[in-house]
C-alpha cells in the first residue's frame, strides 16, 4: 500500500495544511505566478504576505516570493479561517477505547471542515480537546441532526470501517418527531428515487428507479403528535426528510421540506428533531458484534412547550 506523504507544516487548529501539486506542463515562471491563477478567491497581497512570512512550503522548508516554478512539484500552507459564530452545546462521548471513537453530536455542528464551518465542527473540536490529531469519521450525519457518529482513532484501520460504512453493513435507525395522522397505516416501507442537484439546496423525489428506502414506524403519539423510528436501507442525501415529507408529516423543524425557509446559521431555536439514535454492526477488525445507543432525547417530545429555545 502506497504511503501517505508527511507533510511538511503541522496541523494548525487540528487541521492539516493544503496541499497544492505544481501541474508537470506549468509555464509560469515563479510558484507565485502560479498560486495568484490558481487561488483566485485568495487576493494576490495575501499570498505575498503568506510567501514573505515563510507561511507557504516545499519539502525542503519555506520558499520564498521570487521561487521558480518546479514542474511537478508541491507546496503546502495554511488556508485562513472564516469567521465561525461558536456553536453552544456540547459532543457528549459515548464510547472511546484504542481504535474507536462514538459520540452524541449535538444539532447545528457539521461533522467536519466544510464551506464556513471549520473550527466549528465536531471534527475539528475532538481532535482539539481530545488531543486526537489523527482522528477522522467513519461517517457523517447532517449538521442539523443530532446523534451518533463514530470517529477511527487509529489511522491504520480507518479503511475498515470506512468501508464499512460505505457498503452499508451498518444498521442505523434514527428518532424523529412529527405530526401524527390517525389515517397513515404505519409501519410501512417508502421507496423513491432522490436526486440532489449541486448549488440547490434541497434534494427532491422524480419518477423513475427507486434509490432510496427507508422503514417508517410509528412508536408513541400524543397532543397531535407521533414520535417515530427511521430505519434507512440506502444514504441519500436528505433521504428521511423527504420521505417523511412524502407521508405529509414532515419532521418538526425542517427548514428545508415542505419549503426552504431562509433561516441564519446562528439560529438555534427549534432545531430539527431529528437523531441518529442507534448504530449497529460487526466489528471488521475484532468481528465482534457493536452496539451504541444515543444519550440523547428529542425536546419536542420531552418538553413541547419549550423545544423552539434550541437545544
Amino acid at each position: 500500500m502506497r504511503r501517505r506523504q508527511q507533510p511538511p507544516l503541522p496541523k494548525r487548529h487540528g487541521l492539516d495544511p493544503a496541499r497544492l501539486r505544481l501541474p508537470e506542463d506549468g509555464h509560469w515562471a515563479t510558484i507565485r505566478d502560479h498560486l495568484v491563477e490558481r487561488l483566485p478567491r485568495v487576493p494576490s497581497a495575501r499570498i505575498d504576505e503568506l510567501l514573505r512570512e515563510g507561511g507557504i512550503v516545499d519539502l525542503d522548508g519555506p520558499i520564498g516570493p521570487d521561487a521558480p516554478y518546479v514542474p511537478g512539484g508541491a507546496v503546502w500552507f495554511h488556508r485562513d479561517l472564516p469567521v465561525e459564530q461558536v456553536v453552544p452545546f456540547d459532543i457528549t462521548v459515548v464510547h472511546r477505547d484504542a481504535a474507536l471513537l462514538v459520540v452524541d453530536k449535538p444539532h447545528f455542528l457539521a461533522t467536519i471542515p466544510r464551506g464556513q464551518h471549520v473550527l466549528q465542527t465536531a471534527l475539528v473540536r475532538l481532535r482539539r480537546e481530545l488531543d486526537l490529531p489523527d482522528l477522522v469519521p467513519a461517517h457523517r450525519l447532517d449538521r442539523v441532526t443530532a446523534g451518533l457518529v463514530l470517529f477511527v482513532i487509529d489511522p491504520a484501520l480507518r479503511g475498515a470501517y470506512q468501508t464499512m460504512f460505505q457498503k452499508r453493513r451498518v444498521r442505523k435507525e434514527y428518532e424523529a418527531i412529527a405530526p401524527f395522522d390517525p389515517e397513515l397505516a404505519l409501519p410501512r416501507t417508502v421507496r423513491s428515487r432522490i436526486i440532489k442537484e449541486k448549488q440547490v439546496l434541497a434534494a427532491q423525489e422524480i419518477p423513475g428507479e427507486p434509490n432510496a428506502e427507508t422503514e417508517i414506524e410509528l412508536l408513541e403519539h400524543r397532543d397531535g403528535l407521533g414520535r417515530y423510528r427511521l430505519r434507512p436501507h440506502t444514504g441519500r442525501t436528505h433521504q428521511l426528510r423527504l420521505h417523511m415529507n412524502s407521508l405529509g408529516i414532515p419532521i418538526l423543524g425542517d427548514d428545508f421540506y415542505p419549503v426552504v425557509t431562509d433561516k441564519p446559521v446562528d439560529d438555534y431555536t427549534r432545531p430539527l428533531q431529528l437523531l441518529a439514535s442507534t448504530l449497529e454492526f460487526t466489528d471488521p477488525v475484532t468481528r465482534e458484534p457493536r452496539r451504541f445507543e444515543t444519550t440523547r432525547t428529542l425536546r419536542a417530545w420531552t418538553d413541547l412547550a419549550g423545544w423552539s429555545g434550541g437545544e
